[in-house]
């Protein structure tokens, strides 16, 4: 019988509190074992009983990539892992010490994205649409976002436009966040992702029908 998730236990959480408080090489390597024992594992359980909806997760590397940073800090303080639906939606799952965060949508649009998505918005029935569903998330407890924003109206279209806000964006993204709580520890996660998941389905078929995957080479687009 395989294995089955059944939460993240307390000493996942410990061991971000622990790194948050101590981000070095000596405190990771005497915590290895206890990563891969209460976060690699159990989040490589959960990801597979997702996947038969969202397709494969990638899971990012806990080392960050410091070259360009002025955080020189070796580890990331979460766990996060991205899957892409057959239509282009992102579906992001992370695990640290503030607690659970999903996200689903497309976080990073590459330019060719970012023109259907424009053209889009900027219809009147097609934006009025998006802008409705982006609502109906706020007021159920999501974060609307995106990878960045511009500061000013997009070239071509006016600052006063009714949806500027969207416009501006260079992604859409509804993101749920939840804080440490007992049942963390417990397969509710499952459900509580899923839901989310859920929660996110008419925003993401809208950009999956008006924007969908980018059609630039790999290196010329943006990822998550």
């Amino acid at each position: 019988m395989a294995e089955r998730f059944t939460g993240f236990p307390a000493e996942a959480l410990a061991f971000y509190e622990g790194l948050e408080a101590d981000n070095s090489k000596p405190f990771w390597q005497a915590n290895k074992p206890v990563y891969d024992r209460a976060v690699r594992q159990p989040l490589q359980l959960l990801l597979a009983e997702l996947e038969p909806v969202t397709g494969p997760f990638h899971t990012f590397r806990p080392n960050k990539d410091v070259r360009f940073s002025k955080d020189k800090t070796p580890y990331k303080t979460n766990t996060g892992s991205v899957a892409e639906g057959e239509g282009g939606t992102m579906y992001y799952v992370e695990f640290s010490a503030k607690g659970l965060r999903v996200g689903v949508g497309y976080y990073a649009m590459a330019t060719d994205q970012l023109e259907r998505f424009r053209a889009a918005v900027d219809d009147e029935h097609r934006g009025r649409e998006v802008e409705l569903l982006c609502g109906a998330l706020i007021r159920r407890g999501y974060t609307i976002g995106a990878i960045s924003e511009l500061k000013t109206a997009p070239r071509g279209y006016a600052k006063d436009h009714p949806r500027i806000e969207l416009l501006r964006r260079k992604g859409l993204i509804a993101m749920r966040h939840w804080e440490p709580a007992p049942w963390l520890a417990t397969a509710a996660v499952t459900k509580k992702v899923r839901g989310a998941f859920a929660d996110g389905a008419a925003l993401s078929s809208w950009l999956d029908a008006h924007v969908g995957p980018s059609l630039l080479p790999p290196d010329e687009a943006h990822r998550w």
